[in-house]
């Protein structure tokens, strides 16, 4: 859960964007010190082989700190509040910059390139407070759009601090002190921002330093490794800054040896644009997920980096046509990233989560450490082009999502289903921090249609292990998937035993913290209402202790999957996409009983009933674009009149309306006092096309409730039947 820090919601936002600030300034000086050493490297006219060698060694350089600072970094998150860490780093940046001053103003480029290792270090203790301050300022279901927005400053600093690099190079070349002077004012700058973050409580005082970094990185690696998803993370996200370092440089090497360019300034722009789309791909991937964190959208990117890798190893490419392959490349990088980011802060204890971030930054930066290797091996000893190399890559990050996918299909499952509610429905979701984070659940569910599994799993980030009808279950082309999601197949066809079988896997299921699912009506409805719910929910949660979390689909009656008009699938949509609302009910007692339960799922799609309602015409304009559209199907009936087409009865109604009109001239609500029948329904409509309210009168109550009812509605005028009378 999220510590009570005392402070409104207002505060902690404002902390939020104090520390994005300052993770813009830190991410920025880091960038433009870097890439202005390096971009001071090219322009030194040396071979091919020693400008490669020298690159490397400054990307290695940066990445250095991390392997050896990342696990200190972590004990200062957890031991000291984190925003005294962010501001301690903040002075040391200030220190780091003064030097890098000394080293430019003497055209040392060796004490310059050190100062990429010294900023280096301060990265690597603030990264884990900066992740671990995350949680603490946003909620859970903020966390994705605030990795997003987070995602998004830090490579739009990544841009203006490699732009920055070239321009510092080109502009000061002749007195370079200038670069470090204004390197020197950012740090200060980040200094005051620091202490615009919201004030927030050591998470672990006790915490004891353990001056072993490879003891304390293994315990921790050891940790991980027990969740499989937690691990499978780590990889991703290590695999994922190996790429983007090992990128960077390709990027060099390609500018100068393939496109033939010279100029630092366009080869800044070439990193700016593979910035610019991880910036845009975070900030599009933590909108899309929708406030929760949506798994599937790591294979989309996945893909995407291999296609777009894949096309840079094409020859003849010109400068726009890599510009725009590099962005893209980016940008399905970010939607790779963001989902990863968010598991790494949500997944573990908030009292192991420091630990975990501080690993995850280490491991990532040995993935850094590790493509510096890489490009040296590549460029210098195998002597490959920069465009095989890109080649390499795509099929190096096609071999590990093929893998990924085959541990974790479920994975591609949610991207499959992510693109189908993403299209041919608009998803809104409705109480999602009624949802458990963690724990066995019980979810009750109306059934409505045969995508109702799917657009609850599309509403949350929890695996549902869902109950499914045997007979379905079986079909060849359903039961790969179902075993995949963990469907339990049940059937009141079954025998007892396999009945009682299928209820105590759900059982143990959800002793074991995994959410289980049921349809409580047994079968899909074939009315668009809330059918009575069977009594399995209550032999599931005997002998349980996890909450019943009613949950209500509205809206989906309607959609081809639903069995409006007698039939599933074999009609048109009305829209699309078609909008529907899941809505999440607070948690009830293990102990609630099936009518409880059933009676809060009503209250559910009662209250979202209001979502729907823009989408829906007046009734008798409805009634009126139905017999446009059909007029020979089948309206209504009564005793005396068997079948009744759209059509005809909309010409009684318009026969009726226009005979009645004169005589509720200057009234607002007119009486009717007619049984249940064809023309008391006909009547309705007609005062409706009038723009008159009908006022149906109960002929069952004494004459003082009517004359009450009348008085109170300002009724002059009563359509009756003689007959009736």
């Amino acid at each position: 859960m999220k510590p009570d820090t005392g402070l409104a919601p207002d505060d902690r936002q404002r902390g939020f964007w104090y520390l994005f600030v300052t993770q813009f300034q830190g991410a920025f000086s880091d960038n433009a010190l870097k890439w202005l050493a390096i971009f001071v490297i090219t322009g030194l006219g040396l071979s091919n082989e020693k400008r490669d060698q020298l690159v490397g060694t400054v990307g290695a350089l940066f990445a250095l700190p991390f392997i050896a600072f990342s696990m200190t970094g972590g004990f200062l998150a957890d031991r000291f509040s984190k925003r005294s860490v962010t501001i301690g780093v903040k002075v040391f940046e200030i220190l780091v910059m003064l030097l890098a001053l000394a080293g430019l103003a003497t055209n040392h480029l060796y004490l310059t390139i050190s100062c990429v290792f010294l900023m280096g270090v301060h990265s690597a203790i603030f990264g884990p407070s900066k992740y671990g301050l995350l949680p603490e300022l946003l909620p859970e279901r903020k966390l994705s759009w605030g990795n997003g927005i987070l995602e998004l400053g830090t490579f739009l600093a990544i841009i203006g601090g490699t732009v920055a690099g070239g321009w510092l190079c080109t502009t000061f070349a002749a007195q370079p002190a200038w670069s470090g002077v204004l390197l020197v004012a950012l740090a200060v700058f980040g200094l005051f921002t620091s202490f615009g973050i919201t004030r927030v409580a050591a998470a672990d005082p006790a915490k004891k330093f353990r001056a072993n970094p490879v003891a304390d990185l293994w315990r921790q690696v050891q940790f991980i490794r027990k969740d499989r998803v937690l691990w499978l993370a780590n990889l991703g996200n290590t695999y994922f800054f190996a790429l983007a370092a090992l990128i960077q440089l390709l990027i060099v090497s390609y500018a100068s040896d393939v496109l033939g360019i010279n100029d630092p300034q366009k080869t800044s722009y070439l990193q700016a644009a593979t910035a610019v789309g991880i910036g845009l791909g975070s900030f599009a991937a933590g909108y899309l997920s929708g406030g929760k964190i949506e798994y599937g959208l790591i294979p989309l990117g996945s893909v995407g980096l291999t296609v777009f890798a894949a096309l840079l190893g094409r020859h003849g490419l010109s400068f726009a046509h890599v510009a725009v392959d590099l962005s893209l490349l980016g940008f399905f990088g970010g939607f790779f990233i963001v989902p990863i980011a968010a598991l790494l802060q949500h997944r573990p204890t908030r009292e192991n989560r420091g630990g975990v971030l501080a690993a995850a930054n280490l491991l990532s930066f040995v993935g850094i450490f590790a493509a510096s290797g890489i490009y040296y091996l590549v460029t210098v000893i195998l002597r490959l082009s920069p465009s095989d190399v890109f080649v390499i890559t795509a099929a190096a990050t096609m071999a590990g999502t093929i893998y990924v996918l085959w541990l974790l299909p479920d994975a591609l499952l949610r991207l499959i289903l992510w693109l189908l509610t993403r299209t041919l429905y608009r998803v809104r979701v409705l109480g999602r921090e009624n949802i458990p984070e963690k724990g066995g659940a019980l979810f009750v569910c109306n059934h409505v249609s045969f995508v109702d599994a799917l657009l609850l799993i599309a509403s949350t980030d929890r695996r549902v292990r869902f109950m499914m009808f045997s007979g379905i279950y079986e079909l060849p082309y359903v039961k790969p998937f179902a075993r995949i999601l963990g469907v339990i197949p049940i059937s009141s066809e079954q025998r007892p035993r396999e009945m009682l079988k299928s209820l105590q896997t759900a059982r143990e299921a959800i002793r074991a913290g995994d959410v289980v699912c049921i349809f409580a009506e047994g079968q899909i409805t074939r009315i668009g209402q809330l059918l009575p719910f069977r009594r399995e929910m209550e032999r599931i949660m005997e002998d349980v202790e996890a909450p019943i979390v009613p949950v209500a689909l509205d809206g989906v009656w309607g959609s081809i999957f639903s069995f409006e008009k007698r039939r599933f699938v074999w009609k048109w949509p009305r829209r699309i996409p078609y909008p529907i609302t899941v809505s999440f009910g607070p948690a009830m007692p293990t102990r609630a009983t099936a009518s409880e339960v059933r009676h809060a799922v009503q209250e559910l799609l009662a209250s979202a009933w209001v979502y729907r309602r823009g989408h829906m015409q007046p009734l008798h304009r409805a009634f009126v674009r139905s017999a446009r559209h059909h007029p020979f199907r089948f309206a209504m009936a009564d005793s005396q009149s068997p079948k009744a087409s759209f059509g005809a009865a909309l010409m009684k109604t318009i026969f009726l309306a226009r005979r009645l009109k004169k005589a509720w001239a200057g009234q607002k609500m007119v009486g009717l006092l007619l049984p249940p029948s064809l023309p008391g329904a006909l009547v309705n409509f007609a005062a409706m096309l009038t723009g008159k309210v009908p006022v149906n009168l109960n002929y069952t109550v004494s004459e003082q409730t009517l004359a009450s009812c009348i008085q109170q509605c300002e009724i002059k005028t009563i359509v009756t039947s003689k007959t009736f009378l």
